[in-house]
């Protein structure tokens, strides 16, 4: 094909191929694509991106070319085309061209009886829009402002009466069955914190395709995939989507509220209620950290554009403390635009402060707990926990190893590799 004819064209991409806006990966900004037909997720950088959002059939690539010079300051020659239509080809990303082959399936992770898991819905995406429709009038400004306003309210209330609310609970401690029913009940309140990621997920265009129970050592939950996220047209529908789960968690405590006010101080059931609303706010609060794999975490992501804030924040902090004595190191530093720096500096920061509070509150609360006889004990707490935590930390680098590395395969049985992102 001449040069003339191949700028010619006027290439469409596939109908219902979404993109995600710019995202970063360290430095790097990338857009995430989700092809329509077999769901697979594809990353291509600014430029790719730019020439795919131009490819709607009505422009031709000289057309888009031009935009593309004076974007970029480069014209695309021939072979620079061909390879670009050679590749959204071979991805089934072209209206004309066979869609690509679906991804082979995963393998069902094993379960055993230190973890795993199970599904509990064999429609999951069914189940969601049963309750998305049944649900809409939660979704309406007339409901949800007065509902935020209660909300608001009652963290208000316990605020002001955490005194109460500490002392009754800790009476619940001295309650072995009430304490368990206190669990069971706040249990059942994380199942509606994940269905209500799925239904504020539903209600953006977002798809359920997994509702089940997890269970790692003795702590079972449950949980709710909601996919496509990234691609959500606005920061503050992901921000929602990500916190749905939270605000869930303190309207299911609304109407524990009064009923605690309402008891006599001497009522068997006021440290029932009592703890009840103090763990349940701290928990649905506590998932507001910005740590992973908290919900406030995703949070800041889906603010900051950030694919993986923690991996990179640790990546820069390692970079500047490597700088004070490696030049290289330096280099590299400045490379970083000055709102990255911020960010990933900020956000390291931020999580060292996290984590020197947690330990200096260790002492006192563990002074507090153990028995008068073991009060002394308390002063070696916190060099126990971080003790416990950075061995925690190194057994789960040595699975994530070992998973990665995998049953051994002959080389004359291994498998092509795939490349699921577009070239840059």
């Amino acid at each position: 094909m001449t040069d003339a004819r191949l700028l010619a064209l006027r290439p469409r991409v596939r109908p219902g191929l979404r993109t995600s806006r710019a995202l970063l990966r360290g430095t790097v900004p990338l857009h995430l694509l989700r092809d329509p037909v077999t769901g697979r997720r594809l990353e291509v950088g600014a430029k790719e991106h730019f020439i795919i959002e131009r490819l709607d059939g009505t422009r031709s690539l000289s057309e888009i070319g031009e935009e593309y010079a004076r974007r970029f300051r480069v014209r695309l020659g021939e072979p620079q085309w061909q390879q670009m239509l050679r590749l959204l080809y071979g991805r089934g990303l072209l209206a004309d061209g066979p869609p690509a082959a679906a991804p082979p399936a995963e393998a069902p992770s094993r379960s055993g009886l230190l973890g795993g898991r199970v599904r509990l819905a064999a429609d999951p995406a069914a189940l969601v829009e049963r309750l998305h429709r049944a649900t809409g009038f939660a979704r309406r400004p007339w409901f949800l402002a007065p509902l935020l306003t209660l909300v608001a309210a009652l963290l208000a209330g316990l605020a002001l009466q955490l005194g109460e609310l500490t002392h009754d609970t800790a009476r619940l401690g001295h309650q072995p069955v009430a304490l368990a029913a206190a669990g069971a009940v706040l249990w059942v309140s994380l199942g509606l914190h994940e269905l209500a990621h799925g239904l504020v997920g539903r209600a953006y265009g977002g798809r359920t395709t997994e509702i089940g129970l997890r269970w790692r050592l003795l702590a079972t939950y449950l949980y709710c995939e909601v996919e496509d996220v990234q691609f959500f047209a606005r920061r503050r529908q992901q921000i929602a989507t990500a916190g749905a789960g939270v605000l869930a968690n303190l309207v299911f405590l609304l109407p524990c509220y009064p009923v605690w006010l309402l008891l006599p101080a001497h009522a068997q059931a006021r440290p029932f209620f009592g703890g009840l609303l103090l763990l349940g706010a701290v928990m649905a609060l506590g998932n507001l950290l910005p740590l992973p794999p908290l919900d406030g975490y995703k949070m800041l992501g889906y603010a900051l554009d950030s694919v993986q804030l923690a991996t990179d924040s640790r990546r820069f902090a390692a970079l500047l403390a490597a700088s004070a004595v490696r030049r290289q190191a330096r280099a590299a530093v400045r490379a970083y635009p000055a709102r990255l720096r911020l960010v990933h500096g900020g956000y390291a920061l931020g999580c060292a402060a996290l984590a020197g509070a947690a330990l200096a509150a260790v002492a006192p609360v563990a002074r507090r707990l153990l028995p008068a006889g073991y009060g002394p004990v308390a002063a070696y707490a916190p060099a126990l926990v971080a003790g416990g935590a950075l061995a925690l930390w190194a057994v789960g680098l040595l699975g994530r190893r070992l998973r990665r590395a995998g049953p051994a395969v002959p080389p004359s049985t291994a498998p092509p590799s795939r490349n699921n992102g577009a070239d840059g």
